[in-house]
């Protein structure tokens, strides 16, 4: 929002990734402030999940944004920067990369830095940064002045010093060798899980993940994202209901489930045991209506908990 503030005026242009397609509420959701105040296009992803580049340059070339956003909510493929820098470039606009999701990545070297190429770079601390919960607003030098104004005074009443000294410490945990160790495993554990659910006979959005993240299409199956969230509940797995490209259901409804390994991976998951978190997340969906069945499932889940405690 801060970023919005520092450099636009309402109804400006402003091109930005389709939430169902794996961008976020303020990238231009019409429910979210980005979307009320500014005049926001949305690009998607193909039938291969991958952002279309050509077509984004197409859609900034027709309706000249002032900003573009690239970086998303829920995607599972490495993002070019560089080609999002050419077509902002191109059109004269300014861009803006959300990396809240993949911060951890980029801080391991592990998926490509948007900071050569981006004016803004915007992250939160949590999720694969592994910090609190918090935001992280980088910029060029010349727009230091706009958005630290546009945070105080324009938005925020006060700093949060907690918050402040924890983002300071995760920092300095992504800065060491240990953390670059930790986020290769969090993309092995995504992918053998991505491979895992495949094996079991579903569909995951865009095939194999690169990063951490993954998106379960369940339109095969018949069944929603919010009636699977609530069954995983039940096995002791928590995800949550996601939408999916050209979802024929509501997004309070949804025909999909997000799924993200960061915080087993902190747990200590490997590979065999993200296979076997596949297994009970495919036998919870195809089995959801038989009670003994999630309760067998529960236990496995159980198991795979107490190989790997919170707390030696």
């Amino acid at each position: 929002m801060a970023v919005f503030m520092s450099v636009l005026k309402c109804g400006d242009n402003v091109l930005g990734m389709d939430l169902s397609n794996g961008g976020h509420l303020s990238h231009g959701s019409p429910v979210n402030f980005s979307g009320m105040y500014f005049d926001v296009k949305s690009y998607g992803i193909n039938e291969y999940g991958e952002i279309d580049y050509e077509d984004v340059r197409k859609m900034a070339i027709e309706h000249k944004p002032k900003l573009i956003i690239c970086g998303a909510s829920n995607y599972s493929k490495i993002i070019d920067f560089k080609k999002f820098r050419e077509i902002a470039d191109e059109v004269g606009a300014l861009l803006l990369a959300d990396i809240a999701h993949i911060a951890g990545l980029v801080a391991a070297g592990l998926h490509p830095s948007p900071a050569p190429y981006c004016d803004f770079v915007t992250t939160t601390t949590h999720k694969s940064l592994r910090g609190p919960r918090g935001g992280i607003i980088m910029c060029k030098e010349e727009f230091a002045q706009a958005i630290d104004k546009a945070v105080f005074p324009g938005m925020q009443g006060g700093p949060l010093e907690h918050i402040i000294a924890a983002k300071a410490v995760a920092l300095l945990e992504a800065s060491k060798p240990e953390f670059k160790e930790y986020a290769a495993q969090i993309i092995k554990n995504a992918q053998a899980l991505a491979q895992g659910l495949m094996d079991e006979g579903l569909d995951i959005v865009g095939g194999m993940t690169e990063n951490h993240l993954m998106t379960l299409d369940l339109r095969k199956t018949g069944k929603t994202g919010k009636d699977m969230a609530n069954v995983l509940e039940v096995v002791g797995i928590t995800a949550n209901k996601n939408t999916v490209p050209n979802d024929p259901q509501s997004p309070f409804v949804t025909s999909g489930i997000r799924l993200g390994t960061p915080a087993v991976t902190t747990r200590g998951f490997k590979e065999e045991d993200m296979t076997e978190v596949a297994k009970i997340i495919a036998g919870a969906i195809y089995a959801s209506d038989n009670e003994q069945a999630l309760k067998n499932l529960r236990e496995r889940s159980l198991k795979l908990c107490s190989k790997h405690p919170l707390y030696s």
